[in-house]
């Protein structure tokens, strides 16, 4: 009988842990297309999250297509390699609620770039609430 307890209680840890991604992981893999990448540009993306939760970012090309998304946990960054030479826009899911930033990035051949995500209600006017669908569209 202890066993049994003992390996209903490991199990239970390890589906509890299983349950938030980490960060890398293609969370929405079905709800978009195939992610774009240039092997040849050799431009890069850091995206920081400072905030205490996890967020998901979407990087789309200057006429808002897909380009990639990644799941990134509080605390911890993630670079995207390979962009296309174009303005990049950032959308991101944090909590319940999705957001464009304003702001666009110009990504030429062998640059990097950092974005840190930080939300600030006196900076509210550095990006956009978005529809789910938006979010999501291809």
């Amino acid at each position: 009988m202890k066993i049994y307890l003992f390996n209903l209680l490991l199990f239970f840890t390890f589906s509890f842990y299983a349950q938030r991604g980490e960060t890398g992981d293609k969370t929405f893999a079905d709800r978009f297309p195939e992610e774009v990448i240039n092997k040849y540009t050799s431009s890069s993306l850091l995206v920081v999250n400072t905030v205490d939760h996890d967020i998901i970012v979407c990087v789309r090309d200057q006429r808002k297509k897909y380009l990639n998304h990644v799941y990134i946990r509080n605390k911890e960054s993630y670079l995207f390699k390979g962009l296309p030479i174009s303005r990049i826009f950032l959308q991101y899911k944090s909590k319940e609620f999705f957001y464009e930033d304003k702001q666009n990035t110009v990504i030429n051949f062998g640059e990097r770039h950092t974005f840190s995500f930080y939300y600030d209600a006196s900076k509210a006017g550095n990006f956009i609430v978005i529809s789910e669908e938006d979010f999501f569209k291809p």
